[in-house]
């Protein structure tokens, strides 16, 4: 634990001292103009479209990761580290964030951890979001609504037209698109086991964190399980039963389970300095 504590204080002071994260006041910019990913000093975005979403909006939509340090930025920021770990331990880059059933919160948990993932040193991160039935992480960022991963699947779209840079340093993500109602049907497609090989690969500094849908409601999670190697699982405070956490640890056995995030917790937030948060 003293390690996580002491890799936590390290990245809070690369923020503060270098302006890695993104809702410092008085430091927002353009988004970095390089053409690489070497060094992952700077990345531009030649090809993806980058578009600067604004701070009052990410607040609004619980988006905090990057954000002054606060008890919401820390537990994302402990979570990550943690995650980190695990998937580097195993030499894995792909991770899937699903809930047992909806209203959990797996979407927002996706958000902030694949931001907070993108800030470690020298890594980035690609949120993918793979929940077809009802995609949503375009709403979060306040974006229209457009083409994205099921466009892919269905058409010859180059994938690097459908990435969205939001703002964000070293964050990129690929919204769900159009709504399908065969959606576990085209998470098995081969074109999609193409893709994921292809994301996991192209750079070593690159974490995929792919937002599914609840594993109880569709088969989605169960079809897409062959091509991630760690999953975790967010579960809603009052609301997640034992049976559905049981339910999906069976469904999910063929598949790494490296950790549960407890949401909409009723324990008072903390502050960095281990108080609780005044309301």
């Amino acid at each position: 634990m003293e390690r996580i504590k002491e890799a936590v204080e390290r990245a809070r002071q690369e923020r503060e001292g270098g302006g890695l994260g993104f809702g410092r006041i008085g430091r927002a910019g353009p988004a970095p103009q390089t053409s690489t990913q070497d060094g992952l000093g700077q990345i531009a975005y030649t090809k993806t479209r980058t578009v600067a979403v604004p701070r009052f909006t990410l607040r609004d939509k619980h988006i905090v990761s990057g954000f002054q340090p606060c008890g919401f930025t820390e537990a994302f920021k402990i979570l990550s580290t943690l995650v980190s770990h695990k998937l580097r331990e195993h030499h894995w880059t792909t991770l899937a964030v699903t809930s047992p059933g909806e209203g959990e919160g797996k979407t927002l948990v996706a958000i902030n951890l694949a931001i907070s993932l993108a800030m470690e040193f020298q890594q980035t991160s690609l949120l993918v979001e793979a929940d077809l039935r009802k995609p949503s992480v375009c709403d979060y960022f306040g974006l229209e609504p457009g083409p994205g991963l099921s466009d892919y699947l269905t058409s010859d779209t180059p994938i690097e037209q459908l990435l969205i840079n939001p703002g964000v340093p070293r964050f990129v993500m690929l919204p769900g698109g159009t709504a399908q109602l065969h959606s576990s049907e085209m998470l098995g497609w081969r074109k999609m086991s193409a893709l994921v090989e292809e994301l996991k690969t192209r750079y070593a500094s690159r974490i995929v964190v792919f937002d599914l849908p609840p594993l109880l409601g569709a088969a989605d999670v169960i079809a897409f399980a062959p091509h991630i190697e760690a999953a975790l699982l967010v579960v809603e405070e009052g609301k997640t039963q034992r049976d559905e956490i049981r339910r999906v640890a069976e469904l999910l056995s063929s598949t790494h389970l490296i950790g549960t995030v407890l949401n909409k917790s009723d324990e008072p937030v903390m502050s960095v300095y281990g108080h609780p948060r005044p309301d």
